[in-house]
């Protein structure tokens, strides 16, 4: 099962950029689909897949910062090559 998750990754301290730029790198590293935008990052693929690089990343993630948070949505679909039509 193919599944879409978007991400947002926000360290709650003065020293916020280095821990999303090296989140995002791992994520790009693991030969997923990853796109990002300024508000969040997407992984698309195999439901086991992106769960599993998701439950290390993320807790690494945190690890890292003193406090933070992480959205996460999940569509259960590829949404990848996604168009508007309007």
């Amino acid at each position: 099962m193919n599944i879409s998750v978007e991400l947002t990754l926000t360290p709650l301290q003065n020293e916020f950029e280095e821990p999303i730029v090296n989140f995002i790198k791992k994520l790009r590293a693991s030969g997923l689909t990853v796109l990002e935008n300024p508000l969040s990052t997407q992984v698309y693929g195999d439901y086991n897949v992106v769960m599993q690089l998701l439950t290390k990343e993320i807790k690494e993630a945190l690890s890292l910062i003193e406090n933070g948070l992480i959205l996460l949505k999940i569509v259960k679909t590829d949404r990848s090559t996604y168009e508007p039509d309007f």
